[in-house]
């Protein structure tokens, strides 16, 4: 087991300043396991995305777009500061599984730069009396995860879940057609066929492009879902912390130039059907399409 030194806590002030929050607040880089504050290394321009558990479908999903506008954002002179909870060990195998550069990468072990932040910890439901005390931590979490999986307490949630479904004319494409993603006997290739053990089919949506077909994101999911519960123990090393939700702070010259803060699962931008649009007077069209797979512009 890799050990994750931990951190103080932070304290902000009432009226946060969220500059100074993560400019104090010290967190873990998982490169040489040692303590510096969030802010270290980083220059006037700085996108700074606090992220849930690394174990998180949210964590995954967003840090692909991330890794996938590095250039753009280095070109725009904007550091790239990506902070989960979890472990150096967790951050070394989220950055292999997503692409994000380790050393972009920090860790906040016990959450501390979120309740610092005073980012969103779930709808705060309550447990019984007869849970044990020291199973209370994360049985709480779980309970309070699922019902916002569910909706509860997570406004956008459930939209967002179905969008992935649905499929969304407005949005880019997200998945190549070679892409697989296997569980179990289930295996979908890209957007064109699916198999179930002997049965299978093609999708009837198949040659269509330019825009999120139906079930290409949930396919996404998927495979984000796949790889971490495939390694849960290893993304994450204390569940006490699974209802945490994350923040995007945009800052410039000490200033909070675009802030947003997640309230639900699979809600990590404020412009879900195009999550890095905030960017776009920075990096233009890239930020619209990062992948850039097809992407008929949003005409339906």
């Amino acid at each position: 087991m890799i050990m994750t030194p931990r951190v103080r806590s932070v304290c902000c002030s009432a009226a946060l300043d969220v500059f100074k929050c993560l400019q104090s607040a010290p967190v873990v880089n998982p490169s040489d396991g040692n303590a510096a504050p969030a802010l270290e290394g980083l220059g006037p321009c700085a996108l700074v995305v606090v992220l849930p558990q690394l174990g998180d479908f949210d964590s995954a999903e967003y840090a692909e777009l991330l890794a996938a506008v590095g250039a753009d954002l280095e070109d725009a002179s904007i550091d790239l500061r990506v902070i989960g909870i979890g472990n150096s060990g967790a951050a070394a195998r989220f950055a292999q599984f997503t692409g994000l550069p380790l050393e972009v990468l920090r860790v906040d072990p016990d959450a501390a730069l979120h309740r610092a932040l005073e980012l969103y910890a779930g709808p705060g439901i309550a447990l019984p009396d007869f849970v044990p005390e020291k199973l209370r931590p994360a049985v709480g979490a779980w309970v309070n995860y699922m019902a916002m999986c569910a909706g509860i307490g997570a406004p956008g949630t459930l939209a967002e879940i179905l969008r992935g479904y649905l499929g969304d004319k407005t949005a880019p494409e997200r998945l190549t057609d070679d892409a697989c993603v296997r569980m179990g006997p289930v295996l979908i290739t890209g957007t064109r066929a699916w198999k179930v053990g002997p049965l299978g089919a093609d999708l009837w949506w198949k040659e269509e492009s330019g825009y999120q077909r139906p079930v290409e994101l949930a396919t996404v999911r998927l495979r984000n879902m796949v790889e971490v519960l495939g390694n849960f123990g290893e993304y994450v090393d204390d569940q006490a912390h699974l209802a945490q939700r994350g923040g995007t702070f945009l800052l410039e010259d000490g200033e909070v130039a675009y802030e947003y803060r997640d309230r639900g699962v699979l809600t990590y931008s404020k412009t879900m059907r195009r999550p890095l649009s905030f960017l776009e007077p920075y990096i233009g069209a890239r930020a619209r399409n990062p992948l850039g797979l097809g992407d008929n512009g949003g005409v339906k």
